[in-house]
């Protein structure tokens, strides 16, 4: 689906910017609520709370290298947001809802499914879940509402902060010094032809080391560095704290594997906020990601972006 200009409006009810926050694309029938913790009873004030919506709730941890994400659907979103009183990790919470009330039970657990499997494949959140959601028998009609609505959220989410079902993934076309033995696609969340590849794919740079060699590119959310680039396994003692505790997070997840005696492989995209956080995971040591990372004309992220 070819991008295209869209008109979004926020909604502030209580002129609280950082308090509720509702977000509704202007053709549409779907609203999203973003909810802090704090301001929930703000929420459960008002009509929307006891509507059939899909819900998300988004925390961090000092353990975890992602953002934590639990999805779920419910037929009363006050009743259901008060049972996840007990869930510690969530600071906010996304609602969405029809704003004709005109969401069935169904769209909401098909949505779920979807939800679900999409934000797992994409990999940005770290996913509470213990299960894969229930996919409801739908008919063609009824999935062809879904998937128009799930479209919606989708911007609606990243709109508000939270690109859930944004891919990391970049579709290669060469193998990347023979690293990359497959193709990395993004993937179509709302099974619609993707754009041609040539109008998809970011910039790329590229960053050597001593056992470090890495590849990634830079886009509104920080620097993402391929799966398939290898990252030096010794450590300087410059290292910055927050790059060890990650390299050792990674490597408990299976995300880095030894390829020999001095270099690990990242197995995932792997997404940074900054480029100099990028650029330190692979030579193990603290730089500056602004003039480590070049593409291939020799010129520097600095070059580039700044």
């Amino acid at each position: 689906m070819i991008p295209s200009a869209k008109t979004i409006q926020i909604y502030l009810p209580k002129g609280n910017p950082r308090g509720l926050r509702l977000a509704e694309m202007t053709t549409r029938t779907v609203r999203l609520i973003e909810i802090p913790r704090i301001h929930i009873d703000d929420f459960f004030a008002m009509p929307d709370a006891n509507q059939v919506g899909l819900y998300f709730l988004i925390g961090e941890t000092e353990t975890a290298d992602k953002p934590l994400l639990y999805i779920g659907q419910t037929g009363d979103l006050k009743r259901r947001l008060n049972q996840h009183d007990d869930k510690d990790f969530w600071t906010r919470a996304f609602v969405m809802l029809s704003t004709n009330n005109s969401m069935t039970q169904t769209h909401a657990l098909y949505m779920e499914h979807k939800a679900i499997a999409t934000a797992t494949q994409v990999g940005r959140y770290e996913i509470k879940n213990g299960n894969t959601g229930n996919k409801p028998h739908t008919p063609d009609p009824l999935k062809a509402d879904c998937e128009e609505l799930f479209y919606t959220l989708d911007v609606l989410l990243s709109t508000l902060g939270q690109p859930v079902f944004e891919s990391l993934s970049i579709k290669e076309k060469n193998n990347f010094n023979n690293q990359f033995s497959t193709d990395l696609d993004i993937p179509s969340i709302n099974n619609v032809e993707t754009l041609p590849i040539d109008d998809l794919q970011p910039m790329l740079f590229y960053y050597k080391a001593k056992n470090g060699d890495a590849k990634g590119y830079y886009d509104d959310d920080g620097f993402v560095i391929l799966a398939g680039s290898l990252v030096r396994q010794a450590q300087a003692m410059s290292a910055p704290p927050f790059i060890v505790k990650l390299k050792e997070n990674l490597l408990n997840t299976g995300k880095l594997i030894a390829v020999d005696n001095k270099s690990y492989k990242l197995t995932e995209n792997q997404l940074f906020k900054t480029p100099s956080g990028a650029s330190s995971l692979v030579s193990g040591r603290s730089t500056n990601g602004w003039i480590e990372w070049k593409n291939e004309a020799g010129e520097t992220l600095d070059n580039v972006y700044r």
